[in-house]
């Protein structure tokens, strides 16, 4: 019974901290709104908020993904070519990517692994629609989702035995996806509240770092 009861805290607590990470970015996505409409509403950033980087492993340097975790070496992937995402009725919308593969340090030295891959759209509608669709297909394939708000959701992750958890973030124009996974051989329910950490922290950076500074504030969407 005491290990059923550990196992729910250790959940909620994961769920809050993926929560934070969703409500923190940037102060777009309606957190400080009081009362239950504000509840699991989203305020997305105005389209054009964020900007495309080449590097985006210089956006994990600011601070480390989680306390007692160092980053080691890094890899960037960065086309700078335009890619189409073909939409409805053959419409094809036009977006850049970034990605970032990092190896992370535990405090006992054990190797983990991150991953962030940014998406950056000319128009949030876009950006939006192709949430939604990620959202239904892990649905569709018992992949979770497991619900933050109206514009983020976790669910868990595996590589090759390692376990691993993802949290997707939509936010106007910009759709982030960021993956860590504990060191091989670990159990899930070990290192389920440090991967928390780690992606809640790193979406935070990422999001952070391609914020453009001299962006309109943030507008109200529904959903």
């Amino acid at each position: 019974m005491c290990s059923s009861r550990d196992a729910e805290l250790r959940r909620a607590r994961v769920a809050a901290l993926i929560a934070s990470a969703a409500l923190a970015v940037s102060g777009c996505s309606g957190g400080g709104q009081d009362g239950a409409e504000g509840q699991g509403k989203s305020a997305a950033c105005a389209p054009g908020v964020h900007s495309w980087t080449s590097r985006p492993c210089e956006l994990l340097a600011g601070a480390p993904p989680a306390e007692g975790f160092t980053v080691g070496s890094t890899t960037d992937s960065a086309d700078p070519d335009t890619r189409e995402d073909i939409g409805e009725k053959g419409t094809r919308h036009r977006y850049r990517q970034a990605g970032c593969l990092a190896g992370l340090t535990g405090a006992d030295g054990a190797s983990w692994k991150l991953s962030a891959t940014a998406a950056v759209y000319e128009d949030a509608g876009p950006a939006r629609r192709a949430y939604r669709i990620k959202e239904d297909l892990d649905r569709a394939h018992g992949r979770g989702p497991e619900r933050v708000h109206d514009a983020a959701y976790g669910k868990p992750a595996d590589d090759q035995g390692r376990p691993g958890r993802t949290l997707l973030l939509w936010n106007g124009d910009l759709l982030l996806s960021v993956t860590a996974y504990g060191p091989y051989g670990s159990k899930e329910h070990d290192v389920r509240e440090d991967l928390g950490r780690i992606v809640e922290n790193t979406a935070r950076l990422v999001e952070d770092g391609l914020r453009d500074g001299d962006a309109p504030s943030p507008v109200r969407t529904t959903s």
